[in-house]
Formats: C-alpha cells, sequence, structure tokens
C-alpha cells in the first residue's frame, strides 16, 4: 500500500448492530479458544473482542461476536446457540450466550492503575479496596495478578476516577488494612523509558553505612541515636551528618575496603537492577553516606548514576570531615533533576526509592515517589508505600510481573 492510499476501515459495531457474548467455562486444555472460534467461523460473524483467563487449570473465554444474518440454511442464531452448547458439551465444558447490541460501555475519563500489595493479600483487604475504588466514582474494568511471590500483587484497571481521588482515598484504607497500594495514571508514558533513582542506606542496602565504620571506631551506639533522629526529621541532615563524621576522626583508611565487603544488598535489589537495565531504564543512587561506598555499588550492580559524599582522608587516615557540597535532602533532590537531564527523561517518567525524611524532597519531585519500609512521616508524604523486605516489589507498581522477570532470567541465563 502506497503512502497515499487510505487503509480500509475497521468494522466497528454500531450500538443497534445484534451482537452475541459467548462465555466458556470449563478445564482448560489446549485447542479450546481455536476449537470456539472454529465453530463460529461456519456463521460467518466477526469477532468484536475478545478476554480469556486460565485460573488453576479453569478457563473463563468469552468472545463478543456479531449475531449471524438471518436466512439461509444453518445460519440462524439458533443454530448458532446450538451447535456452540453441542461443541461445548463435547469437551465437558460449559457454555453461555447472551444477545445484545453493540459492543461495550465505553471505559470512563480518568484510567488509572492500581496495584495492591499483600503479604498475605487477604478477602478482606480486596473487598475492602474494591469498595474504596467504587466510593471514588470508579470502575473496576480488569484485575489481574502480577505476582504470587514474595507477595501477592494483584492490579486493578480503574477507569472513571482521577488518579489523585483515588491515591487520597487508598492510601489511609491501605494503611488500616496493611497492604501496600500504588496508584499510577494509565496511557503510553507508563511504557516509556524511565528513570528510577534510589536512596542508598536501608533501600538499596540493608545496613547504614555511617553505623559500620562507627562500629569500627566504637562509636556505634551514638551514631546510631543520631542517625534515627535525623531519618525521623528531628534533626538537620547537614549538622546530624558532621556530628557523626567527627567521630570517625582517626580511623585508618584501610576501614574502607571493610566496610565495603560488609554492606549487605536489601533482598531483590540486584533482581530490581537487573530487570531495570534489561528494559532500559536508567538507574541511579543519591545517598546521604559516602563515595567510597557508593561508587563500589555503581560498579557492582552497573548503575548509571551515583552522588554522595565523601570521607576526607589525609594520609591514611580519616580526618573526621567531610568535602565537597553535602548530599542532603534538598541535594537528593536536586540530583535527581540533574540525573533526569542527562538521561534525557522527563521528570514526570522519573521513579524515586527511599525511607527517610531527607528523602522526601527527592520523592515528592519525582513522577512517581516509593517510601520503601519508611519511617512514618515518609509513608504519609509519598505517593505511595512499599512495607516488605523486598526491592524487587518496585517492579510491580511499574507494571512488570514475575513471570516476565523470571523469563528474560532464563533467556539470558
Amino acid at each position: 500500500m502506497s503512502a497515499s492510499q487510505t487503509p480500509p476501515a475497521t468494522a466497528v459495531p454500531g450500538d443497534d448492530v445484534p451482537t452475541l457474548l459467548v462465555k466458556i467455562f470449563g478445564k482448560d486444555r489446549p485447542g479450546i479458544t481455536a476449537g470456539l472460534f472454529d465453530t463460529l467461523a461456519a456463521y460467518s460473524v466477526d469477532v468484536v473482542d475478545i478476554e480469556q483467563v486460565v485460573t488453576r487449570g479453569r478457563i473463563t473465554l468469552c468472545a463478543l461476536v456479531t449475531a449471524p444474518s438471518p436466512g439461509g440454511s444453518g445460519s440462524t442464531e439458533g443454530d448458532l446457540r446450538a451447535t456452540v452448547h453441542s461443541w461445548a458439551e463435547s469437551l465437558n465444558l460449559q457454555a453461555e450466550i447472551i444477545s445484545g447490541r453493540g459492543d461495550n460501555r465505553p471505559r470512563g475519563t480518568g484510567r488509572s492503575h492500581v496495584t495492591v500489595l499483600g503479604h498475605p493479600l487477604t478477602a478482606e483487604s480486596a473487598a475492602a479496596i474494591a469498595a474504596a475504588i467504587t466510593s471514588t466514582g470508579g470502575n473496576i474494568d480488569r484485575i489481574f495478578r502480577l505476582a504470587k511471590y514474595p507477595v501477592t500483587a494483584v492490579e486493578f484497571a480503574v477507569s472513571g476516577a482521577a488518579t489523585e481521588a483515588l491515591r487520597t482515598v487508598l492510601a489511609p484504607e491501605a494503611a488500616q488494612l496493611g497492604v501496600d497500594v500504588a496508584v499510577v495514571a494509565a496511557g503510553l508514558q507508563r511504557r516509556a523509558q524511565r528513570l528510577v533513582v534510589m536512596d542508598v542506606d536501608s533501600t538499596l542496602i540493608q545496613d547504614e553505612v555511617i553505623e559500620l565504620f562507627a562500629a569500627h571506631a566504637g562509636c556505634e551506639a551514638e551514631v546510631a541515636e543520631v542517625t534515627a533522629a535525623a531519618m525521623r526529621g528531628e534533626l538537620d541532615f547537614e549538622q546530624s551528618l558532621h556530628a557523626r563524621v567527627e567521630l570517625l576522626g582517626g580511623l585508618d583508611a584501610s576501614v574502607v575496603d571493610t566496610v565495603r565487603k560488609e554492606v549487605r544488598l536489601t533482598p531483590g535489589a540486584r533482581t530490581l537492577v537487573r530487570t531495570l537495565k534489561r528494559l532500559g531504564y536508567q538507574v541511579g543512587v543519591v545517598s546521604g553516606g559516602f563515595t567510597q561506598v557508593t561508587d563500589a555499588l555503581k560498579e557492582e550492580l552497573g548503575l548509571d548514576f551515583a552522588s554522595a559524599n565523601t570521607l576526607e582522608i589525609v594520609d591514611g587516615k580519616l580526618t573526621g570531615r567531610v568535602t565537597g557540597a553535602i548530599v542532603d535532602r534538598a541535594g537528593k533532590a536536586r540530583l535527581l533533576r540533574d540525573f533526569a537531564q542527562q538521561a534525557g527523561v522527563p521528570l514526570a517518567q522519573t521513579v524515586a526509592i527511599g525511607d527517610g525524611a531527607n528523602d522526601l524532597d527527592m520523592l515528592n519531585a519525582a513522577g512517581l515517589g516509593v517510601a520503601f519500609n519508611a519511617k512514618p512521616v515518609v509513608r504519609e508524604a509519598a505517593h505511595t508505600a512499599v512495607n516488605v523486605p523486598f526491592l524487587d516489589t518496585v517492579l510491580y507498581l511499574l507494571g512488570i510481573t514475575r513471570d516476565e522477570v523470571e523469563a528474560a532470567d532464563t533467556h539470558v541465563g
């Protein structure tokens, strides 16, 4: 077809065109879908819509087709019904055929993806989330499972309610139920290339790096107390950083290599980064910790960006000071913007992940801010919260399924 030619219009039934909803239920086996449409083909019907799902080996297959034109032997709706029922019975399946007119109702404006993570996901939680969606005027158009482990993750496709309204209603409901709920707007932007930027301490890794250093300086308790207060937002981060680093003065620089070996990645961290990179995402870290550790993580995980504070070392000893600009709460948000500009990714297409009060500006600046096992003040302010100890569950918030992750790992392996 040349560029000047116009493709033929697709036949879409109007509201007055008779249609049949053909529903098939029963034990799944190969050939059911082909068999149904082979049966329908004898009546020269057009396929308007198809939906199929298999749950625990049981198939539900729905086909919306135009009704056969009256006249001619074997072309009546009654004949079609009889033939489909006979075919279904021969395979020990059940069939239901419902007459109607036209296509499905158009989905309402305001479309969102509502992802629910439960460990486990109880019937009570599912009922409460569904009811909360309904209370906003939203309609649940489709539900499917993203993962069955390490958490149960399901996604609701919702229309008819604004994304922010859904977030406002579902956030307190999720907190009360003890499940995690993320609400993101539907659309092409969800599939666009993205930038994911993470905090490091207690997010990408399980540890607080400064506390690892403090353990070697014999001041772990003092440092931990100041760190906790800073993460709760009770202390100015820059002042607390200087106070903690000062306690490390005099440590031999060889402790840096020791601390690097002590760092423990959060469960799921490798899977998260590996999967994002395979999808073409760019990934970075920003940290109120130290480049002596983040640079090593960048190399180990193949990160695109990394920025942190730098411990000053003079004559083979830690001086108890840091050099350069401080990466604090405002600095993390600034670095997110800088990374996005370098990556060529709009800020609306960024995802930020963090746990402490000094991550709040970054979480709020990102298109999607995820509070990961975070302090209460952070959970309340972020777009969404994840409260299970598996970092790769963030993939589900992006619509990536566990099956897709495992298939990619198998293919590469």
